[in-house]
C-alpha cells in the first residue's frame, strides 16, 4: 500500500514553477541564466505598503484574525468592487485567502463532487486542471485558436456545455497569453450563459490592472442577470508586485463564500495578519504607480513582440494585457530541426542559450511557449539576441 493518496497521483508538479526552480538552480551554479518563465513583477512593493506592514508589526497586529480575511480588509475590497468595478457585495460575500492561487482552491475543493466538469478554456494558468482534478472534478479543457485570439468563442461555449458543467473559467486579461476579453466578447458569451443556469463563472481578475493600448477592463460579474453566479476572485500579487505577501480575494453568492470559509478554517485558517495590514493600504491607498509601472510592461511588451516576429520561424500576437507573449515555434519543429515539440524546443533554448520560457503544453496548447517580460529591459535585450541567434542556427 502506498503512502501517497491516490488522489495527489492525478497531478503533476506546476510546469511554471519547476522552470523557475530550474532557473536558480542554474544561476546558483554559475550558469549565465535569464529566466523568463516567473509571473512575478520585478518591481518591488510600493514603499507606502511596506510601512502599513511596519506599523502593523509595531501596533501589535500580529495575532489571529477572522479566517476569512479582516474587517478592514473586507471594506477595502467592498470598495474596491464599488469604485472600480460598480460592483456592490455585502460583508457576507467576501472571503480573503492566502493568495488567490488558495481562493481557487478553496472554491473547487467546496463545490465541486465526483465527475462535475470544469470548462477551461486552453491555453490556461496551469493550476487550473489540476485543481479540478485534485476536488475530484472533471476538467474539461477547450482549445481557443490564435485565430480567435486565444479567447473562447460563444460557439465552442455551447458546445462544451453538458449536464455536467458546474464552472465556466473566464481569465482576463489571460496568464499565459495576455489575450483579454473585451465587454462586448464577455455580454456575448454571457448570451449563452443566461440560457444555461446551473452553470456558475469563476472569473479570474488577477491582472485587472496590468492594460495596454487604452484597453477598457470588464468582468463578467457586471453582467447583472450573472452576478448571482458568478464568482470573483482578484488579489493584490500583480497589480502591488506583491506575490510574497499571499493575500487573494474573491466576491460572490454568500453560500459559496461560506462554503469557502469553512474549507479555511480545516486548513490554513487566516491569511497572514500583517500582510491583510499591507493590503488594506494597498486598496485604499495612492494607484499613481499602477500605470507608471503599466507603461514600462507596454515598452517591454512592444520591444518583445517586434523581436521575436523579426525572428525567422516565429510569431508572436501582441496582447493588450498580464506580462506575457505567447509566440509560435510550430515552423522550428520537424525533421529539419530535430526537435519534434515545444517542449523539446524550450529544453535546448535552455541548454544552448541559456533561457528559460515554459512550454505551451504546460497551457494545454502545443506549438507554442511563453515569455514573461516581468524582468528587466536590458535582460530582455540580451534574451531576445540569444533567442534569434538559437533560432537562427537550428538545423
Amino acid at each position: 500500500m502506498s503512502i501517497i493518496s491516490d488522489s495527489l497521483k492525478r497531478i503533476k508538479p506546476s510546469p511554471t514553477i519547476a522552470v523557475t526552480q530550474k532557473t536558480r538552480e542554474l544561476k546558483a551554479a554559475g550558469k549565465d541564466v535569464i529566466g523568463l518563465g516567473a509571473g512575478e513583477p520585478d518591481f518591488d512593493t510600493p514603499d507606502n505598503i511596506k510601512e502599513a506592514a511596519i506599523k502593523a508589526i509595531k501596533d501589535g497586529d500580529t495575532k489571529y484574525t477572522a479566517v476569512d480575511g479582516t474587517p478592514a480588509l473586507k471594506k477595502a475590497i467592498l470598495e474596491k468592487f464599488e469604485r472600480e468595478n460598480n460592483l456592490k457585495y455585502s460583508t457576507e460575500q467576501i472571503t480573503v485567502g492566502t493568495g488567490g492561487k488558495q481562493v481557487l482552491y478553496n472554491t473547487f475543493m467546496a463545490t465541486l463532487n465526483k465527475g462535475d466538469e470544469v470548462i477551461i478554456p486552453a491555453p490556461f494558468w496551469v493550476s487550473y486542471p489540476d485543481m479540478v482534478l485534485l476536488a475530484g472534478g472533471k476538467p474539461k479543457t477547450v482549445k481557443c485558436s490564435e485565430d480567435d485570439g486565444f479567447k473562447l468563442t460563444p460557439k465552442k461555449l455551447k458546445k462544451a456545455i453538458t449536464k455536467k458543467t458546474k464552472w465556466l473559467i473566464l481569465n482576463s486579461p489571460s496568464n499565459p497569453t495576455g489575450s483579454s476579453y473585451t465587454k462586448d466578447e464577455i455580454e456575448n458569451l454571457s448570451k449563452v450563459l443566461i440560457k444555461n443556469k446551473k452553470v456558475h463563472i469563476l472569473s479570474d481578475d488577477i491582472y485587472e490592472h496590468i492594460t495596454y493600448d487604452n484597453f477598457n477592463f470588464f468582468t463578467i460579474a457586471q453582467v447583472s442577470k450573472l452576478k448571482d453566479r458568478t464568482l470573483t476572485m482578484n488579489g493584490v500579487s500583480k497589480s502591488y508586485a506583491m506575490t510574497g505577501w499571499r493575500i487573494g480575494y474573491a466576491a460572490g453568492p454568500k453560500e459559496i463564500i461560506k462554503a469557502i470559509g469553512k474549507i479555511q478554517s480545516q486548513s490554513t485558517s487566516n491569511p497572514s495578519s500583517v500582510s491583510q495590514a499591507a493590503a488594506v493600504e494597498a486598496l485604499n491607498g495612492t494607484q499613481d504607480f499602477i500605470k507608471e509601472r503599466s507603461d514600462a510592461f507596454k515598452e517591454r511588451r512592444d520591444f518583445i513582440v517586434n523581436s521575436l516576429n523579426n525572428i525567422k520561424g516565429i510569431s508572436c500576437l501582441k496582447p493588450n494585457g498580464a506580462f506575457y507573449v505567447f509566440p509560435s515555434c510550430k515552423k522550428l519543429l520537424g525533421k529539419k530541426t530535430k526537435l519534434k515539440t515545444d517542449t523539446d524546443f524550450v529544453e535546448k533554448l535552455l541548454e544552448k542559450a541559456n533561457v528559460a520560457v515554459v512550454q505551451g503544453s504546460a497551457f494545454g496548447l502545443d506549438g507554442y511557449f511563453r515569455i514573461s517580460y516581468a524582468t528587466s529591459m536590458n535582460k530582455l535585450k540580451t534574451a531576445m539576441a540569444r533567442i534569434k541567434s538559437f533560432c537562427e542556427n537550428l538545423s
